[in-house]
């Protein structure tokens, strides 16, 4: 009879279930048979799949069946089992697991012993392959498991149902404190009541499994040390057990010896329960005091202070072993608890003995001169440290010069065919000089211009006229030059590509590109342009304006509309007489405009709106919900179009594309500029803000009054730590006195408050700028700050609130400000401790105090 066909039939029929019964009724020769030819068969099966393909896994459970009922040794039993082709690629399901269990059944109890170890002893950390398996088979052997901390793993990843029933429980429970990887696959059980926490508790509560044990086990466990993620499973145990006093005082010493060295959370675990702990000797109390307080975490430090000074109070004999932990605590990097530990030194020095004073005087050096000095008095001498020498901060540097002459435009054909096949303009500068060069040269050498392009672009990619929108002003050049050498494939397209919903800014930039694409096909091409800037800011001379006009009207030139427009909003803001008298003599509509123009006012609003559906501007304190900026312009109408878009609200949900470059088209109106950047003054691009120091510096160079928007870009890039050069543009600010100083303070106030940027961030720059001379500005952006940062009762500070206070104190003591702040006064007299009241305090004595 040909058994092994039959068996071969069922296994790539995919029949593990009829496997199994086959080879349970095959005698002794015919099991080693089919397990000689069960290797043969893999390989053939194999061949079938790309090395990739998980398709022999469908095959895998009626192999493994096979392989455990004929194969003869336990280790060639273990190694087929646990065979890679056998485990999904992309998973960890072992096939075919409970009828391998029932056909191994059959074997010796001593034989399926050995089977269970050598499958124990493979299970590898990380890997789940055969875990299952291997827990199965101990458990019913019930044989007791190797040590090997893998399969603890596997077991507690396997989860904690029916664990009061699991027969591997009393010999993996007392491993499961000892064995490396446990505590990370458990670190995310923390829910009472469900998984290993609430199973190990319930049980200790039947009685199943002692509470001493697991008590004992995560102290064994914090001894042998780990990371907080490690211990954080048994930090939870630990405090779901809440042992009573009597339970830990046994182990007191253990308890003790955490308190140095452990990962926060378990130092604090036992300095809890010390705490509870009677009968503690005045050594034991003196060493657990030492170690806590020469502790880094301020918690651990203001709970050992506030242990011992409760201590000492009940039991004043313990001012002597007091005296060396409290040295310690002289070291602590918080003004808070070095002076607690200094009002407990004075407190406590007439109880000391002279070994404690001794070492008190030795630490009295760490300590600030006035300091150093009380405790030198109250414990009989020691080193006082020099008082630090009184900072002076410098007087605020120069303002650089607000602008240079601009670079000239392209001059020659050859210049302008290389710059433009670069690729795209990467600055404004770039573009302007492009743009000039460019409609210069077209007028005067048309043919010149068109021969240098027109090899350059006839075997290159037209793809762009077929995008539907020309967004980037790079692309309008790139199309003018093509219809000028004759290689466009279609004309008129500066009536179909032009966007309409960009922000104004960009659409002029658009629009100026578009008209030359125009006058090129048109053949209207002027001799120059009008607006081409004089100026890095973005200007353009009243008296060279002027100049280009009156070379159009003598070749009997028009200017395109939108270059007039941008030449009239980068005139000065401070007029130029004798530009005015000869542009009084120029006879063309434009020059009558340009002679007529006068810079149009405009007043700029900015409020922040909350997110919500509210509308309630303070919510986002209580709820968390993100502002937005509301802008509102209102200025003078001047019946030129694009002039007037320019002067009016921006569009909301305009892209940032070139964004960089918008403070150059209004030069001489910064705070119009700003306004257009507030719906991107939040964002991001690929890293990047949308908005950066970049443009704070144009507009920190540029004209007009600074208000709310310009101090809101500030107060955006000064709170970002990746723009270090902001400082430079509030240090140049200020020296032009132009600085909106209280502006950027509640500006910052607010991104602060809804976690725009961070107060450590924020600090860090205007404490920069304070020690290189701006420590007026800096108070004055502190004082408006505060009012909108300082908690108001039931709120929890910010993080990083107290360093802010303190760099306002020292800032109103530099400059000598006084003036009390109501938001102060009123923190400042609520009860409590900690950085943030001193620092508050020490703000509003200083701001009240009588001068003199």
């Amino acid at each position: 009879m040909d058994h092994w066909g039959e068996v071969r039939k069922l296994i790539e029929a995919r029949r593990p279930d009829r496997v199994a019964e086959k080879v349970a009724a095959l005698d002794g020769a015919a099991r080693q048979d089919v397990a000689a030819r069960l290797p043969g068969l893999l390989k053939e099966l194999r061949g079938r799949f790309d090395r990739w393909d998980d398709g022999l896994i469908g095959y895998a459970a009626a192999l493994r069946v096979a392989g455990a009922a004929t194969i003869g040794g336990a280790a060639a039993v273990a190694a087929w089992l646990l065979r890679r082709d056998f485990t999904p690629r992309w998973g960890r399901a072992e096939p075919g697991t409970r009828l391998v269990l029932a056909v191994l059944a059959d074997r010796p109890a001593a034989w399926r012993a050995d089977l269970a170890e050598r499958l124990a002893l493979r299970v590898r950390a990380g890997d789940e392959a055969g875990a299952a398996l291997a827990l199965a088979v101990l458990g019913e052997t019930g044989i007791e498991p190797p040590h090997h901390d893998p399969l603890v793993v596997a077991w507690v990843t396997r989860g904690a149902g029916g664990l009061a029933d699991d027969p591997l429980l009393d010999h993996l429970l007392p491993r499961l404190f000892e064995a490396t990887g446990v505590g990370r696959a458990l670190q995310w059980d923390s829910t009472p009541g469900a998984g290993w926490l609430g199973a190990l508790t319930a049980l200790a509560e039947a009685g199943r499994i002692k509470r001493e044990a697991l008590i004992e086990g995560c102290v064994r466990r914090f001894l042998l040390g780990g990371s907080a993620v490690d211990l954080r499973f048994f930090v939870r145990l630990h405090e779901a057990l809440d042992p009573a006093p009597a339970e830990t005082a046994p182990h007191a010493r253990d308890y003790r010896c955490l308190l140095a060295s452990a990962p926060g959370p378990v130092a604090e675990l036992a300095m809890k329960r010390l705490r509870r702990v009677t009968g503690l000797s005045a050594d034991d109390l003196g060493e657990a005091w030492e170690s806590l307080l020469f502790r880094a975490e301020r918690k651990l430090v203001r709970g050992g202070l506030s242990w011992l000074e409760r201590s000492v109070r009940q039991e004043p004999s313990l001012a002597a072993v007091a005296a060396a932990p409290l040295a310690r605590a002289f070291a602590a990097d918080s003004a808070e608890l070095r002076d607690k530990a200094v009002e407990l030194v004075l407190a406590c020095a007439g109880g000391m003995d002279e070994e404690g004073r001794a070492a008190v005087r030795e630490a009295v050096g760490l300590l600030p001169a006035g300091l150093g000095r009380q405790v030198a008095e109250a414990v009989g001498g020691g080193e006082v440290a020099e008082a630090e020498p009184v900072f002076t901060p410098p007087p605020l540097p120069s303002a650089p010069a607000r602008s240079q002459e601009a670079e000239p435009p392209i001059e020659t054909v050859e210049e302008l065919g290389r710059l433009l096949m670069a690729g795209a303009p990467r600055s404004w500068q770039a573009w302007e000089r492009l743009l000039a060069g460019f409609v210069t040269l077209a007028y005067h050498d048309r043919a010149g211009v068109a021969a240098e392009m027109y090899p350059r672009l006839f075997s290159s990619s037209v793809d762009d006229y077929r995008s539907g929108e020309w967004t980037r002003p790079g692309q309008w050049l790139l199309g003018a030059a093509r219809s000028l050498s004759g290689t466009a494939p279609a004309r008129g397209v500066w009536q179909a590509f032009l966007p309409r919903r960009v922000a104004v800014p960009h659409l002029l930039l658009l629009h100026r590109g578009a008209e030359v694409l125009r006058a090129v096909e048109d053949d209207t091409l002027p001799p120059l342009l009008l607006a081409t800037p004089t100026h890095t800011t973005g200007h353009v001379a009243a008296a060279e304006l002027v100049r280009r006009m009156e070379v159009l009207e003598a070749a009997g030139a028009r200017p395109p509309a939108a270059d007039l427009q941008q030449a009239l909003l980068r005139l000065p803001r401070t007029p130029d007489p004798d530009a005015a008298e000869r542009a009084s003599r120029l006879t063309s509509a434009a020059g009558r405009v340009v002679a007529a123009w006068t810079c149009p006012e405009a007043e700029v609003g900015l409020a922040w709106e909350c997110g919500s559906a509210s509308g309630d501007h303070d919510c986002h304190r209580r709820h968390g919900h993100t502002l937005r900026p509301v802008v509102s312009i209102d200025a003078t109408a001047t019946g030129l179009p694009l002039v007037d878009a320019m002067l009016s609200l921006p569009w909301p949900h305009s892209q940032a594309e070139h964004c960089a470059w918008w403070p150059s088209t209004l030069p001489s109106h910064r705070e119009v500029a700003a306004a257009h950047l507030m719906p991107h003054l939040l964002t991001r691009g690929w890293g990047p803000l949308h908005v950066g120091a970049e443009q704070a510096r144009q507009l920190a160079r540029a004209e007009g009054p600074a208000g709310e928007a310009c101090a809101a870009v500030l107060a955006r890039v000064l709170g970002d730590p990746e723009l270090p050069e902001s400082v430079g543009v509030l240090l140049e600010a200020a020296a032009r006195d132009e600085l909106p100083a209280a502006g950027i303070g509640r500006q910052a106030g607010l991104m602060a408050a809804q976690g725009t940027i961070r107060l450590t961030d924020l600090t860090a720059a205007l404490d920069a700028a304070a020690s290189q001379g701006a420590h007026a500005h800096v108070w004055r952006i502190a004082a408006a700050a505060l009012p909108l940062l300082l908690p108001r009762p039931g709120e929890r500070p910010r993080h990083g609130l107290a360093a802010f206070v303190a760099l306002a104190g020292a800032a109103a003591g530099w400059s000598g400000a006084r003036g009390e702040i109501p938001e102060v006064r009123d923190l400042a007299a609520r009860k409590g401790a900690g950085d943030l009241l001193r620092e508050i305090r020490a703000l509003h004595d200083r701001l009240t105090a009588q001068e003199g």
